[in-house]
C-alpha cells in the first residue's frame, strides 16, 4: 500500500475487525481518542508497541483515510444480503417463537428453549433443522413413520411456522436493523443491484422485504430462497446463482452476513464477505470476513457505507 499523509492510523478495538488487506506497512504509537473517518467508522485509538501484527491478532492496524473527497473507483456490481440476522434479527423472537407456536398447536410436546435454538442455527434451512433434531432426539409419536411421510410431515410443519412468522412481520413486531434501509437506499440511487439470499422460505422473506422496506424498495430486490437451490449455506449455490442470475462476476459482489456459515457460502462463491454479528452469532468465527461489525448502523452510529464496500473490491488479501 503507498503511503498517504493523509491517512489516519488506528487499533480496532476488541470486537471489530477489518480484514488483514487493510494492513499498512507502517504504524506508530498513538495517543487515545475518537474520531470518525470519511468511511464512517467510530473507532478508538490506542497505543501500540510497534513491531508486525500476526494476522491471527484480533486487533489490527488499518489505515483509513481521512479525506472526503477520496473515492472508489469501483462500486460493486451487487449488494447481496442475508436475511435472517441481518436484515431482521429474526431468530430468537420471531422464528424460534413460531417453531415453538406450531409444535404447541400440532402437540407435539417439543419446545426449543433459547440455547437450543442457537445450536439448531448451525443447520441450514428450517426443515433441514426440524429433521436433523428429530432424527437426534427421536421423532414425535404423532409423526409418520416412513421416510416419504415424513419429508411431508417437516413440510407441514414449516408451511405453518411460515404463517405464522409472516403475521409477526406482517404486525411489524420485528424491526428492521440499524442502517438496513438506508446501505440499500444508497446502493439503489447509484445503480447498484440489490439481492436478498436467504436459506429461509421464500413466503417469509419476500413479506420482511415488502413489509419491512416496503414496496418501492421491494419491487427493485431480487429474492432468492428457500429451495431455490438444492444445497443451502455454507454451500455457496444459492450466491452464485444470484450472480448469475443477476448478471454479475462473483468478484464484483460483496455481500452482508451475520453466521459462519452464511460467510463460509460466500467465500466459497468467490465474493467479499462483511459480517454484521446478530444476537445468536456474536461469539462465532469470523477470521476469513473482509470486516467484521455490530451491525450496519445509521448515523451518528453509522459504521459503513457504500463506498466502504466498494473499497473491499480493491483490496487483495495478503499473506
Amino acid at each position: 500500500m503507498a503511503s498517504n499523509p493523509a491517512a489516519s492510523w488506528a487499533i480496532l478495538p476488541k470486537g471489530m475487525r477489518i480484514h488483514s488487506s487493510f494492513l499498512c506497512p507502517k504504524f506508530a504509537s498513538l495517543p487515545t481518542q475518537r474520531f470518525k473517518s470519511a468511511g464512517s467508522f467510530s473507532l478508538s485509538w490506542r497505543r501500540w508497541g510497534g513491531g508486525v501484527i500476526p494476522l491471527s491478532r484480533r486487533k489490527m492496524a488499518v489505515c483509513l483515510s481521512s479525506s472526503s473527497s477520496a473515492a472508489p473507483s469501483t462500486l460493486p456490481a451487487a449488494l447481496l444480503f442475508d436475511c435472517d440476522g441481518v436484515l431482521v434479527d429474526t431468530e430468537k423472537d420471531g422464528h424460534r417463537v413460531s417453531f415453538n407456536d406450531t409444535f404447541a398447536e400440532k402437540e407435539l410436546g417439543v419446545t426449543w428453549d433459547v440455547d437450543l435454538y442457537g445450536e439448531l442455527l448451525k443447520i441450514g434451512g428450517g426443515k433441514e433443522r426440524m429433521t436433523a433434531y428429530f432424527n437426534k432426539t427421536s421423532w414425535p409419536d404423532k409423526a409418520p413413520k416412513t421416510e416419504q411421510e415424513r419429508k411431508e410431515f417437516i413440510a407441514s410443519l414449516h408451511k405453518r411456522k411460515t404463517e405464522l412468522f409472516m403475521a409477526l412481520i406482517e404486525k411489524k413486531l420485528l424491526p428492521l436493523r440499524p442502517g438496513v434501509a438506508r446501505l440499500i437506499d444508497e446502493a439503489l440511487t447509484k445503480g447498484v443491484k440489490v439481492a436478498v439470499c436467504s436459506t429461509s422460505n421464500e413466503k417469509a422473506v419476500s413479506a420482511i422485504v415488502s413489509f419491512l422496506l416496503g414496496p418501492e424498495r421491494a419491487k427493485k430486490i431480487d429474492i432468492f430462497a428457500g429451495d431455490v437451490v438444492p444445497r443451502k449455506k455454507p454451500d455457496p449455490a444459492i450466491y452464485l446463482l444470484a450472480a448469475s442470475t443477476l448478471g454479475v462476476e462473483p468478484s464484483s459482489c460483496v455481500v452482508v452476513e451475520d453466521s459462519a456459515i452464511g460467510l463460509a457460502a460466500a467465500k466459497a462463491a468467490g465474493m467479499k464477505c462483511i459480517v454484521t454479528k446478530s444476537g445468536y452469532t456474536a461469539e462465532e468465527d469470523f477470521l476469513t470476513a473482509d470486516a467484521v461489525f455490530d451491525c450496519i448502523g445509521d448515523p451518528p452510529e453509522e459504521h459503513f457505507d457504500l463506498a466502504f464496500c466498494a473499497n473491499l473490491l480493491q483490496k487483495q488479501y495478503v499473506s
